[in-house]
């Protein structure tokens, strides 16, 4: 299932920032409202790790005209434009913030401290952005909103359809608690693209997302026979191939949503 970024909230929100239309306050609220401690190191003129709010404007000052976003996976460098290490480390954490105009890249390390199985307001959660230097290049493989809006709407067909065959696209709680967690997403998410983007963002990342709960319900699809035909290895395989591309496609909206802001301000300066 495709779950909201951390680097998505980052990018929406310093986006914002940058074009004047929220405060440095509002934008740090917004970025950190998963309760976790956001710190970024390696910063240019910073000897230690710093808070969000200094990081965004110092990368304003150094010359960021808009935040993208990147979501690759092996084998679908999504979104990024190298150099090598930089690619390494958002591979490996799955998503990274490219700063348009500063040269420089933000990947998230995570890090979790609290007892073993503790409730979650016992877990202290942090975030640390490692800065690095990024080429300023066009992004991997990232569609326009009008492509991913086409694409997404053939790929919801073909997730219907897989899970139709798989006898789970509306019965059995998996299925249900899977649309339920996507309709609440929905409706708490309805500002997760943050002031200045356009309608049509909002209605591609939310269309993506949708896509997403539909891959998590056959991906969940259990061996048991209660929620679906699944019931071998090589049937489950088959299930993951049919949905690669749907999911493919589902990430490359998602960034091309992210990233629309950014680029729309880059064709008003050209």
């Amino acid at each position: 299932m495709l779950n909201e970024p951390r680097s998505g909230r980052l990018a929406a929100w310093g986006n914002a920032l940058i074009a004047g239309l929220v405060s440095p306050d509002d934008a740090v609220h917004r970025i950190t409202d998963d309760g976790a401690v956001h710190r970024v190191e390696g910063l240019p003129g910073e000897g230690a790790p710093v808070g969000l709010t200094l990081a965004l404007g110092r990368l304003r000052a150094l010359g960021a005209t808009g935040l993208r976003v990147a979501l690759p996976v092996p084998g679908h460098p999504l979104g990024l434009c190298g150099p090598p290490e930089f690619n390494a480390r958002a591979l490996e954490a799955g998503e990274a913030v490219l700063a348009t105009g500063a040269g420089l890249g933000l990947v998230p390390e995570t890090y979790e401290a609290g007892p073993e199985g503790g409730a979650a307001p016992d877990v202290h959660v942090e975030v640390v952005w490692r800065c690095l230097p990024v080429r300023e290049a066009p992004p991997a493989d990232v569609p326009s909103l009008g492509e991913a809006e086409r694409e997404l709407a053939e790929a919801l067909r073909e997730a219907t359809e897989v899970l139709s065959k798989l006898d789970v696209a509306g019965s059995g709680p998996v299925a249900e608690a899977a649309l339920e967690a996507y309709r609440a997403r929905a409706e708490a998410g309805r500002q997760v693209l943050a002031p200045g983007y356009p309608p049509r963002a909002v209605r591609v990342l939310e269309l993506a997302q949708r896509v997403g709960a539909l891959i998590g319900i056959a991906h969940a699809a259990g061996g048991d026979g209660e929620h679906g035909g699944a019931v071998s290895s090589s049937e489950i395989a088959a299930r993951a191939e049919a949905l690669r591309p749907v999911e493919r496609t589902a990430r490359r909206a998602q960034v091309a949503a992210y990233n629309s802001a950014a680029e729309e301000r880059e064709r008003h300066r050209g």
